[in-house]
Formats: structure tokens, C-alpha cells, sequence
């Protein structure tokens, strides 16, 4: 039998199944060595006699099998350092000592007083970072000059007179800054929270105003529908009744017709048969009565209209059919656009630099139909000059008849941004609700409450709208710029370049749609709507 002196490693007695110390062990034909199982189908298995020996007697020499909880190092586990053979998981790891241990291995740095100091955390894998790859030293100095972690023999090299700390005070210092950007970020995470919440509110409030808008225009236009269905049905049935009325005048007559023209073709025939008799006593006699007609009915034919009788009720159909489309098609632009101002995103800062405006830049070409006589149009459509000669322009309704004015084609709602050039004097740079009279002081762009203007005026700025005048200070500029959130109720003015200088602002509530325009007070004065990447 063995001797009692020999060392046995325990681990190499552990069943690798079930990790325990081998009861019964068998062996199976490879060779190797587990505790009886049971298997289906069964290997064949034999005892392994010598083992159960050994077995038995390294359990009355006292050596103990693994405790039920000792954990194995697997895959992503962090290694204890000091385990040979099998290494089992870590606890902790040791930033003084740079080694990893299992909860076997630690026990010394709980009992040993100096092993006490050392500073342990949760075992990582990271633990070479603390090491300096130069000098294969702890880095226990952080550098603030060059913001790193060094050792001591760093310090004293390379980052010699460099601003240094303890990594420890450096820790301190972050700690309090970590403490700070929590706070903020916590407080941000609270804003968005409650940003959400809102969102959420407008969301259901925009889906229940949705759905109820959908309920009521369908409402709306199924009434309409049976209106216009309704008015057809009497429509139809009056023609039918004026139909059969006058299908039943006719029949009358033309039966009194057929009637007297029988009458007449007898009477024609008696007259025949007594314009061959040779007694003139019984001609003389019989013709008086032949010869005397009876009243002839009314006779249609004189009266005979082309064939136009119901055509009128179709024309009076179309007409009104015409109105109603136009009805529909004058109002479709304010129902389409109270669509589209509809968003549920919370107010956006207004942009900074000319970048980020150009995010909203919104291509624009003027309407001619819009523009004065005195107005020439060219580039496209997006430059406008003052001219001495009229220009040859049809009739419109919407051309400004006393002010040299042009709208855009466009309709402006959301949030956009657009650039002028301009030179001459008298120019100004407004935006403009559709509807602005076109005649008469209302439509002047400076005098009415449907249009906002920047004017230049004796080489500075004035802000116009509805006859209040608002000096603006500062130089003209040749390039000014246009932001508009319709939504936000915001307009606003800018000297164009890199960080984008503002001349003024306006804080309103727009109630339509906005169409940019410009007015020119000079001969020769010019604005041109730039291309935007």
C-alpha cells in the first residue's frame, strides 16, 4: 500500500463530471477516470480497484475534496496568479502587489499587518496598465502637463519640471469633477425625462386631434357629398317630371295633328270626287260646306327651337360645379397648410454659424405674375431690377399695381433660411402673407400688417411692419440672410458671414403661410436670391 508520507495533490483525485473528490471511480477504455455514472446507453465500465484505494486512504489521511463552492477559472474570468496547475477564479486583485488571487491565496493580505495597506479591488485584468512599460515600475505620478499616468523614474527623466501630482490626488481631482458632470448629467437625464413625458403627452394629444380631424372632415365631406348627391337626385327627378311633361304635350299634339290632317285628306277627297261631277246644281250646292275648314290646331313647326332643351340645366350644373371646385381649390392651400404646421417636436434653438443655417436654406424664385411693369426678372427668376421702361407683362391679379414689389413663387412655413444680395438704394427685404393688397398704400410692404420689411435707409437699417419704424444701428451689408420658424413665430435678420451677425429679430405669430419678397425705391437698384449648397 502506499505510504503514508507521500503528498497527493487533491485536485489530481477530483472527478472532472462533477468536481468533487472520485467516489467509485471507474475507468473507461480510454483510460481515463471518473466517478460511476449512469449513462444511456451504458459504456462499459470497470473498477478501477487501485484507485478506490488510493481514494480511501488519502480520505483517512484527512485531505479533504474541494469544497462545494470552489470555483474553476473559465473563459472571461480573471486567473488567480499564485494557483499552479488548475487555477482557480480570482477575488480580488492587489494594486500593490499587481497579482490577482483566489479567496485561498488572498487570505494573507486579511491577516498579514503590512499586506493589510495594500489597496484591493475587484479582480481585473487590467492590472499591467498600472506598470510602466519603460521602466517596468508602478506608475504612481500623473504628468498634468502631458495628462498621463508615469512612474517615478519617469518623473525624473522625460517629465522632468512637467506639472506632476500623485495619482491618488489626481484621483481626487476627478472624482470631484466625475461628481459634477453626474450632477449635470443626471439633471439632463431629468430634462430629457420630462422632455419625453411631454412628447408623449403631445403625441397622444396630436394622435386623438388627428383621429378626431379625420372623424369630422370625413363628417364634413360625406355631408357635402350627399348635398351635392341630394341636389342631383332633385335635379334628375325635375328633368324627368319636365321630361314627361312635355314628352305628353307633344303626344297630345301630335295625335290633334294626325287627327286634322285625316280630316283634311278626307275632306281633299270629297273635294276631288266633286270637282269631277258635270251637275252644276249639285257642285254649286255641295261646295260651299266641302270647302269650309274647320279651325287648324296650333302647329309647332314655326316655334321649333334648335334642339337645345335640357342643354341649359347641364350648363347651369357646370357652372355651379365650377364654382364649387374653385371653392374647394381657393381653400385646399390654408386646409393643406394647417396640416403641415402641425409638429409635435419641441422648440429648436435657433442656429449660430452660417453652417448650421444653411441646414434650412430653402431654394426661391420670384413670381412674375407678382412683379411691378418696373420690374425686370432675370437669373432664373431670382434677381429683380428697377427699370426706367415698362416691362411686358399680361394682366394678373396679382401683380403689385403702385409699389415697385415682387413676391416669390414660393409658400414659406417650418423652419427656413434663405440669402439677398442687394445694391442700389430703397431696397427692402421682406416676406409677405399671399393675400397683401395690390393696390393702394395696404399693399406697400413698409405700410401693412401682412408683411414684415428690413429697409436700408441713409446707409443704416430700418425694421418696418404695419407702419411702426425700428432703427437698426450699423453698417449696411451686401449679403443679409433670412431665418424664418414659422412655427416658433420667429423672423430674423443677418449680417452674412462666418459667425453670422443679427440685425434684427422679430417674436410674432404668423397665421398664414410666407412668401419672401422685395421692394426697390431706385432706378437700377437690384436684389438677387442666392444659390445655397
Amino acid at each position: 500500500m502506499a505510504q503514508r508520507g507521500i503528498q497527493l495533490d487533491g485536485a489530481k483525485l477530483c472527478c472532472s463530471i462533477c468536481l468533487d473528490l472520485l467516489k467509485d471511480p471507474v475507468t473507461i477504455p480510454c483510460g481515463h477516470s471518473y466517478c460511476i455514472q449512469t449513462f444511456t446507453p451504458r459504456p462499459v465500465l470497470v473498477k478501477n480497484t487501485m484507485l478506490a484505494e488510493l481514494v480511501e486512504e488519502l480520505r483517512k489521511t484527512g485531505l479533504q475534496a474541494a469544497p462545494p463552492d470552489l470555483c474553476y477559472a473559465g473563459p472571461g474570468d480573471v486567473a488567480c496568479d499564485v494557483c499552479t496547475g488548475r487555477k482557480l477564479k480570482a477575488l480580488k486583485s492587489c494594486l500593490v502587489c499587481l497579482v490577482s488571487y483566489c479567496e485561498q491565496h488572498l487570505q494573507p493580505h486579511y491577516d498579514v499587518a503590512p499586506l493589510k495597506k495594500h489597496k484591493l479591488v475587484e479582480a481585473t485584468v487590467k492590472l499591467q496598465e498600472n506598470i510602466c512599460a519603460r521602466h517596468d515600475e508602478v506608475m504612481k505620478v500623473f504628468c498634468r502637463t502631458d495628462q498621463q499616468c508615469i512612474c517615478y523614474l519617469c518623473s525624473m527623466d522625460e517629465h522632468e519640471g512637467h506639472k506632476k501630482v500623485s495619482v491618488a490626488a489626481e484621483r481626487t481631482e476627478r472624482q470631484k469633477e466625475l461628481g459634477v458632470s453626474r450632477q449635470k448629467i443626471q439633471q439632463r437625464i431629468q430634462d430629457r425625462e420630462k422632455d419625453v413625458k411631454v412628447l408623449q403627452q403631445q403625441a397622444e394629444a396630436i394622435n386623438g386631434s388627428a383621429d378626431k380631424a379625420v372623424e369630422d372632415s370625413e363628417k364634413i365631406f360625406t355631408e357635402l357629398v350627399r348635398f351635392i348627391e341630394k341636389r342631383s337626385s332633385d335635379a334628375k327627378e325635375r328633368i324627368r317630371s319636365r321630361q314627361k311633361e312635355e314628352a305628353s304635350r307633344a303626344e297630345e299634339l301630335q295625335e290633334k295633328l294626325k287627327r286634322e290632317i285625316a280630316e283634311l285628306r278626307r275632306k281633299d277627297a270629297e273635294l276631288e270626287q266633286l270637282s269631277h261631277t258635270e251637275d252644276h246644281i249639285h257642285f254649286l250646292h255641295s261646295y260651299p260646306s266641302l270647302s269650309r275648314l274647320s279651325e287648324s290646331t296650333d302647329s309647332p313647326g314655326t316655334n321649333i327651337r334648335p334642339l337645345r332643351y335640357f342643354e341649359d340645366v347641364t350648363a347651369a350644373v357646370s357652372e355651379a360645379r365650377d364654382k364649387l371646385q374653385g371653392i374647394l381649390t381657393e381653400e385646399w392651400p390654408k386646409i393643406s397648410w394647417t396640416v403641415t404646421e402641425v409638429d409635435v417636436l419641441l422648440p429648436q434653438p435657433e442656429p449660430k454659424t452660417r453652417a448650421e443655417f444653411l441646414q434650412y436654406s430653402h431654394q426661391i424664385t420670384l413670381d412674375p405674375n407678382t412683379a411691378n411693369t418696373l420690374l425686370s426678372l432675370s437669373d432664373g427668376n431670382r434677381k429683380v431690377t428697377c427699370m426706367r421702361e415698362e416691362q411686358l407683362y399680361f394682366s394678373h391679379p396679382d401683380r403689385f399695381i403702385n409699389w415697385w414689389q415682387v413676391l416669390s413663387r414660393e409658400s414659406l412655413t417650418g423652419r427656413c433660411y434663405w440669402e439677398v444680395k442687394r445694391s442700389g438704394k430703397g431696397v427692402s427685404i421682406a416676406v409677405a402673407y399671399k393675400d397683401i393688397s395690390r393696390t393702394g398704400d395696404e399693399s406697400k410692404f413698409r405700410f401693412s400688417d401682412k408683411s414684415w420689411a428690413l429697409h436700408d435707409y441713409n446707409n443704416s437699417y430700418q425694421f418696418i411692419h404695419n407702419k411702426i419704424t425700428t432703427p437698426i444701428p450699423g453698417p449696411l451689408s451686401s449679403r443679409v440672410g433670412v431665418y424664418l420658424d414659422h412655427r416658433a413665430g420667429i423672423l430674423s435678420f443677418y449680417s452674412v458671414s462666418e459667425n453670422m451677425t443679427l440685425l434684427h429679430r422679430v417674436q410674432t405669430t404668423f397665421t398664414q403661410p410666407l412668401h419672401p419678397g422685395f421692394r426697390l425705391g431706385n432706378y437700377g437698384a437690384t436684389a438677387e436670391l442666392c444659390k445655397l449648397k
